[in-house]
């Protein structure tokens, strides 16, 4: 009679689950937190990919070669983002596709109701609205476990590109002080826009609220510090603007 390696009681296979708990954090040990991780993960992997759908369009908007350069550099970074995200949904356990999903629709909505009639327009939505986003991310990144809040946070790291975009802004208006109006109530819409978005998103996923309601090893928001949050995100919004000279 061949004996068990596991024991009469499972012992083995108990302290073989034990041990690789011990390798995962505490929090990812959380069904509800790790769904949570998804959806904010599939969220932002959308939110590249579709920035970059949107940056490749923007640039046959380029009044030159160089600046077609820069915006199809710009797209790449933002594709390039993408794959890492995937990993990670991957190691949690989820189809990467299908955690993108349910923010398609919020995400495409929010494209279709802040096309840019013009290159200008372009550029202010790739460096307010975007920006506006990242900050989103970052400050929802305080609350993940440290392996995730590293990718989040290093995922939303500008490209290098910024300077690009507020010397072709601020040389315009320089050039036609009255763009300089039209660009910013152009910004302030698209303000508007996100917060709508980011709304009815987090209202729609359960998950992602849970999330800012912490949990066994992380702080959660009461509505005060979300007060606090978006008064950052206004105020970063704010500087923004005023780098490319729109600050009113």
């Amino acid at each position: 009679m061949t004996a068990s390696t596991g024991g009469p009681d499972g012992s083995a296979e108990q302290a073989a689950d034990q041990a690789a708990d011990q390798d995962v954090p505490l929090a990812l040990q959380d069904a509800a937190y790790r769904e949570a991780v998804v959806d904010l993960l599939g969220a932002i992997a959308y939110g590249e990919l579709s920035a970059f759908e949107r940056l490749v369009e923007d640039g046959k908007l380029a009044p030159s070669l160089e600046d077609k350069v820069e915006i199809a550099a710009m797209a790449a970074a933002e594709f390039g983002k993408v794959a890492g995200i995937h990993a990670r949904i991957s190691e949690l356990g989820t189809d990467p596709f299908v955690a993108m999903a349910p923010f398609r629709e919020a995400i495409d909505r929010f494209h279709a109701h802040t096309a840019p009639s013009d290159w200008y327009e372009g550029l202010i939505k790739a460096y307010v609205g975007d920006g506006l986003a990242d900050d989103f991310y970052r400050e929802i990144a305080a609350y993940l476990d440290a392996t995730t809040r590293d990718l989040v946070v290093s995922s939303l790291e500008d490209s290098g590109h910024a300077a690009f975009v507020v010397d072709r802004v601020r040389t315009a208006i320089a050039a036609d002080p009255r763009l300089g109006g039209r660009l910013a109530l152009w910004g302030r819409r698209l303000m508007g826009e996100a917060l709508t978005q980011a709304q009815r998103v987090a209202a729609e996923r359960d998950a992602l609220s849970a999330l800012l309601a912490g949990g066994v090893d992380r702080p959660g928001l009461d509505l005060a510090a979300i007060g606090r949050m978006f008064a950052r995100l206004t105020e970063r919004h704010a500087e923004r603007m005023a780098e490319l000279g729109l600050a009113h």
